[in-house]
């Protein structure tokens, strides 16, 4: 049964309200939050740390302080190398949003869950998200593949600049074709951009839909977007994908600052050994230096990052609130099993 507190709570959320009843929450469970957190964070270390190693040994020449050189005598080794690792951090980046999806599946299941005033366990919430690696991983191959289609129509209008800049200077007017090229990197880079910051903001709401609904890849995937269309209400920040923009916009500012903040004991570890945003010096730091600090860095996002996923939690919730009236339901005693999946 939802509790009669937990009902009359729900209500539709002005934005303000939504990110301060986010990180209310967040400060009332930060103990629980912070479990969850912690072990997609650590996994996401040892990932990242032996990816690190890996190209060290596989790529070489890239960590080598006369790259420049090695690659004027061998540019075909050079170009392998950094191919395949190119490669291996691509991959990684991938396992990194997977991780993070099914992180954010068993944090949504706890928020909402107590938000319709039946709260589940740390633990509950955990097997939850296991329970649904099949659907996760489903819905994360579809989300490339869209994804990737996004992005090759993003960069058509960089890849037209870029080509007559080439033909404006082959033609033989060097100055004018150089500013072209410019002009092309920048819109091909403006388009990559683009095309990100679309990929996050479209599936928002998958891991939240996955941790509440028990539904498919395919459904999940249409089922969040569904939600993500349209408007609320009117006006411009009536359009739910404005409101979600705002809303990704402001909390990765955040953990982006806080990031920034509890990477500069790292920073100050490697500086006597080079400059810190250099692959070669993180080869040189030992060790037994970096890894302390860089996990002082992993406890510090297991204790921020759990904002955004409170936040696209209480997103998904108040989406629902306003679009299927789910406070009313609520109210009146119909509340659905937190996994049961709504109908169209």
């Amino acid at each position: 049964m939802t509790s009669p507190a937990s009902a009359s709570a729900l209500r539709p959320l002005a934005l303000g309200e939504l990110i301060d009843r986010s990180v209310t929450f967040w400060r009332g469970h930060l103990k629980p939050l912070f479990v969850l957190s912690l072990g997609y964070s650590l996994v996401n270390y040892i990932a990242t740390k032996g990816v690190l190693q890996l190209t060290r040994v596989l790529t070489p020449m890239l960590y080598s302080p006369d790259q420049q050189a090695l690659a004027q005598q061998n540019p075909f080794e050079m170009l392998g190398q950094s191919a395949l690792a190119m490669a291996l951090w691509g991959g990684m980046f991938s396992f990194l949003i997977w991780s993070y999806w099914l992180a954010m599946v068993a944090t949504s299941r706890f928020v909402v869950s107590t938000q319709l005033g039946t709260p589940v366990s740390p633990a509950d919430s955990l097997r939850r998200s296991l329970s649904m690696v099949g659907p996760v991983t489903g819905a994360f191959v579809l989300s490339l593949g869209w994804s990737l289609l996004v992005t090759l129509v993003a960069c058509v209008p960089g890849v037209i600049v870029l080509a007559v800049g080439g033909v404006v200077s082959a033609t033989g007017s060097q100055a004018m074709g150089a500013v072209v090229l410019i002009l092309g990197a920048l819109v091909l880079g403006l388009g990559m951009l683009g095309a990100m910051l679309w990929y996050f903001l479209r599936f928002l709401l998958l891991p939240p839909v996955l941790a509440m609904e028990d539904l498919g890849a395919w459904a999940a995937f249409q089922r969040s977007g569904t939600l993500l269309s349209g408007r609320v209400e009117p006006g411009f920040l009536g359009r739910v994908v404005v409101r979600g923009m705002i809303l990704f916009t402001v909390v990765s500012l955040i953990l982006f600052s806080v990031h920034l903040l509890f990477g500069i004991p790292s920073w100050l570890v490697m500086l006597p050994y080079g400059n810190p945003f250099s692959a070669d010096t993180i080869a040189r730091t030992p060790q037994w230096l970096l890894v302390p600090v860089e996990l002082l860095q992993v406890m510090a996002q297991s204790f921020f990052s759990p904002v955004n996923f409170v936040v696209c939690a209480f997103f998904y919730l108040d989406l629902r609130v306003r679009r299927e009236a789910l406070d009313l339901e609520q109210r009146l005693g119909g509340g659905t099993s937190p996994t049961s999946p709504l109908a169209a």
